[in-house]
């Protein structure tokens, strides 16, 4: 099947797995980080005083994700959509109209978790669930739902705050969840996705369908979360300092704020390129590639200076995360089967939440102490460079059962 035959007969599912993707947006920290200073204002609280409620919100939400992600093994993806969004809506109606400390920090777990939790964790599970012969493809246009996002939603967040306020701004986010959002993918996911006769012919068996305390009881499981949730770690924390970054470089905001657009470029490119590399020779073997991308973009940024080493570091960073997401998504049912995929996945997911959560606070503590922000940033690309070769042995040991199964 060529590239254009399968996105023009899979369009709805593919087009309903990229919208969950895009729409989770609204639970994404680029996206409630915009409403930081105005909350700050008007609740009197000062950067580490948001900064640790977000942080106890995301943490939270990590937590429990594991109990509401399995419900995807029990529930038809549509409904799962349903009562995900219309969670997300409801609490981005709890934003627009927070007037406590407690009911920010409310607010910030249930966007964490329905946008950033549930609608990402649906998202990919669905696409790997629903393709097996195509599994990287699917993902891999799944998750360009990410990059969109990050180039659309900042901006639409700006003019609408500008025309009706912070508040306003949060109101339009839920009339578009509830009145656009919703209806579409209810209308995409009204069909359920049955195989052909001819993927299924073509499809690798699925082998051993372990369940999620089989997965836990994996030492490879945790091996590889160790490895794959490094771009959540340090991306989160890099990102959340970029304005001491600049100060210390002598960069200007604008300067690296630019760079975004190159990062989502790269997204693009790495996942669409990814994708059918992942059908060819399975995530399996890929596996040990995953952290190349990000070990060079720490190099660089820990060792030049110079304003382009900026633009080179983000344009890594992207290609290292539309490698990265893509890749895991179809790993880990090609590892672990599809049937107990939303239990297993909820919790790799969850883990990723808590390295996202964590980076921040790590890296500002380690600023206060006085440790070089360049040699944190060295310490991230030795960590990635030793997960190369954890990745690499834990890809061997994959593959040898696989053969021995």
């Amino acid at each position: 099947m060529t590239y254009f035959s399968f996105l023009r007969e899979n369009a709805r599912w593919l087009a309903a797995s990229y919208l969950l993707a895009v729409f989770s947006g609204f639970g994404q920290t680029f996206f409630i980080s915009l409403s930081a200073g105005d909350l700050r204002a008007e609740f009197g609280l000062s950067h580490g005083d948001i900064g640790l409620l977000y942080m106890v919100a995301t943490l939270g939400s990590a937590l429990t994700l594991p109990y509401v992600g399995r419900s995807l093994d029990h529930f038809p993806v549509q409904k799962i959509a349903a009562v995900v969004m219309t969670g997300l809506a409801l609490f981005c109606l709890a934003m627009a109209n927070t007037f406590s400390v407690w009911m920010v920090g409310l607010a910030f777990y249930g966007l964490r978790l329905c946008g950033q939790g549930m609608m990402t964790h649906t998202s990919v599970t669905a696409a790997g669930r629903w393709f097996t012969a195509q599994r990287g493809r699917a993902v891999s246009i799944a998750v360009l739902g990410f990059p969109t996002a990050e180039a659309l939603f900042p901006l639409c967040f700006v003019v609408l705050a500008n025309a009706f306020g912070w508040r306003g701004a949060w109101t339009v986010s839920a009339i578009v969840l509830a009145v656009v959002a919703l209806p579409v993918l209810l209308t995409l996911l009204a069909k359920d996705r049955i195989p052909s006769a001819l993927e299924t012919a073509s499809a690798k068996p699925e082998g051993r369908q372990w369940t999620r305390g089989e997965a836990l009881r994996d030492v490879r499981f945790w091996l590889v979360n160790c490895g794959v949730n490094a771009p959540a770690f340090i991306g989160t924390a890099i990102f959340f300092h970029q304005v001491y970054l600049v100060e210390l470089r002598g960069w200007t905001l604008e300067l690296f704020a630019s760079a975004f657009l190159l990062m989502a470029s790269g997204v693009v490119c790495a996942s669409l390129v990814i994708g059918p590399l992942i059908d060819r020779f399975s995530a399996r073997q890929l596996l040990p590639f995953t952290l190349v991308p990000l070990t060079l973009a720490c190099f660089v940024l820990a060792n030049f200076h110079a304003p382009a080493a900026a633009f080179v570091f983000m344009l890594l960073v992207g290609i290292s995360n539309g490698f990265n997401s893509t890749l895991v998504g179809a790993l880990w049912p090609e590892v672990y089967g599809t049937r107990h995929m939303g239990a297993i996945r909820s919790v790799a997911f969850s883990v990723m939440v808590f390295a996202s959560a964590a980076g921040p606070g790590l890296v500002g503590w380690l600023i206060d102490k006085g440790v070089s922000f360049d040699l944190q940033v060295m310490a991230m690309g030795g960590y990635c460079l030793v997960f190369c070769g954890v990745l690499g042995f834990v890809s061997r040991t994959y593959r040898s059962s696989e053969h021995s199964s």
